[in-house]
């Protein structure tokens, strides 16, 4: 038995409800894939003896994104640190690193700019700002260096033998060799244990957090499906009615 056009349109507009949830929950799953500010952190570390600051992009669709740092002085931009970079990142994580003799408790903003086509999908600062270590990478070296003296060494003088002219008729007598003074050994200059500065290591400070992507998917699914069965048997039980 065919259904009335007033039941007919009610169930079209329950249908249309139902892909509306449906794109929606989609939509907000496919927006939790995309590339993201919270996918993004960064930290005040050290190469050795030198300063950097690094950035870290953990999208894992892989957006190109440039990256910016300025050194900041009372919420005002100080100056850019080296040139800007582009980083494509990846789902364990691209890192990027910007050389910098960082000062300690220094504060530096890291921005960053994502475009995919013609859409803009990150414009951002990673927040908070980056805060250096207490401690620079390089400590000063307070122990002076002991430099080995030098011995005088003791070089032996040998007097000269004059030879007299003996009376004639009397025999030359031969000259008796000079006694020469030992050399006297130099003491061993005592070897220099002065200890080399460790760099020290700063704790790196990460900012972000990791999208919910499969709850969001998961939520989508559970829509869809209780939408299309509740369309089903709201339509059954109106075509049971008007029979």
């Amino acid at each position: 038995m065919s259904l009335s056009r007033r039941t007919a349109a009610r169930s079209v507009r329950m249908l249309g409800v139902t892909a509306a949830s449906a794109a929606l929950a989609l939509s907000a799953a496919g927006t939790a894939l995309a590339c993201d500010i919270s996918e993004f952190s960064a930290a005040a570390a050290c190469d050795g003896a030198k300063g950097v600051i690094t950035v870290t992009d953990k999208d894992p669709t892989g957006v190109p994104a440039v990256v910016t740092v300025f050194l900041e002085n009372n919420g005002a931009d100080l100056r850019q640190v080296g040139k800007e970079q582009t980083v494509s990142g990846s789902k364990k994580g691209v890192t990027v690193s910007f050389a910098e003799d960082w000062e300690p408790n220094a504060e530096y903003r890291v921005h960053i700019v994502a475009v995919k086509g013609k859409k803009t999908l990150v414009d951002a600062d990673i927040a908070p700002n980056v805060t250096t270590p207490s401690k620079a990478c390089k400590a000063d070296d307070t122990t002076p260096s002991t430099s080995p003296s030098s011995s005088p060494s003791s070089s032996p003088s040998s007097p000269s033998s004059q030879t007299a002219q003996p009376p004639a008729g009397t025999a030359t007598p031969s000259p008796s060799p000079s006694d020469s003074a030992g050399d006297s050994a130099a003491p061993p200059a005592p070897a220099s244990n002065a200890p080399s500065p460790a760099a020290q290591e700063s704790n790196l400070a990460e900012t972000g957090a990791n999208s919910n992507t499969g709850l969001i998917i998961g939520i989508a699914a559970v829509l869809v499906v209780v939408g299309g069965g509740a369309v089903f048997f709201g339509m059954r039980r109106r075509g049971a009615s008007h029979r």
